[in-house]
């Protein structure tokens, strides 16, 4: 037994350190790339290639937030197990956001050229992104009704994505014969796969969403919006037992 508890403390040191590295290397990326966003989205100087002095707002930023995340984890008493696993489904629920950007992105000829997304892998990403959406509506169904039957929601979630899927597809199937495709896009698909080189970002051209496009970013940030207060719903109803 004297055997066994030695070697429980070791693998338990042994996770301690795994973790604390995990927790470092999880502080680091995460700041650091929020930062970047930042900078991207306020036009200010964003590179560690930078110095201090050159990128003030962008070294500030990401030390902030490391001090606020440190902060937190400070405070007496604080539930850090529901932060950790409330920080993990928020992830979870701005997943399917982040992915439907990144298949827009992996869509656009302009940027990609000859390397944009083929039919079937644009296929595989939506099924992705719908099982990411069930799971999410799964939340929201479940803060809401406490007692609901989960298998029944899934089911009922499933058939409703699939319904929407085929008419999604119908819609956007029209609209592209409606709309052909101009000189600029027919040229870059002619170009060579490995020839092809993106080009300079401020000379592309400003996105431009038709109305089935703008009806879906305007639902997936009402998704967004719903799923993050009714998440903080639940983490007060964790935290209070109920």
């Amino acid at each position: 037994a004297g055997l066994l508890g030695q070697h429980s403390k070791t693998l338990g040191s042994i996770f301690a350190i795994v973790l604390l590295d995990a927790a470092i290397v999880g502080a680091a990326a995460v700041t650091l790339a929020t930062s970047y966003a930042f900078g991207d989205v306020f036009g200010m100087k964003h590179s560690l290639h930078r110095g201090f002095k050159d990128a003030k707002q962008f070294y500030v930023s990401y030390c902030t937030m490391i001090a606020l995340a440190a902060a937190i984890v400070l405070i007496p008493g604080a539930p850090l197990g529901l932060i950790t696993t409330a920080v993990q489904a928020l992830a979870g629920l701005l997943l399917p956001s982040a992915s439907v950007f990144l298949l827009l992105l992996c869509n656009d000829r302009e940027v990609l050229g000859p390397w944009v997304n083929r039919a079937w892998l644009n296929w595989v990403a939506a099924l992705i992104v719908a099982v990411l959406l069930m799971l999410s509506g799964i939340l929201m169904a479940t803060t809401l009704f406490p007692h609901i039957d989960v298998v029944t929601v899934s089911e009922y979630l499933a058939i409703a994505m699939a319904v929407l899927g085929v008419l999604a597809y119908v819609v956007l199937r029209a609209m592209s014969k409606r709309q052909p495709a101009g000189p600029a896009l027919k040229d870059i698909s002619k170009l060579d796969r490995d020839s092809w080189r993106m080009p300079p970002l401020a000379l592309l051209e400003p996105v431009t969403w038709n109305p089935a496009t703008r009806l879906g970013m305007i639902g997936l940030r009402s998704y967004l919006v719903i799923g993050a207060i009714l998440l903080v719903v639940k983490a007060v109803q964790v935290s209070h037992g109920g």
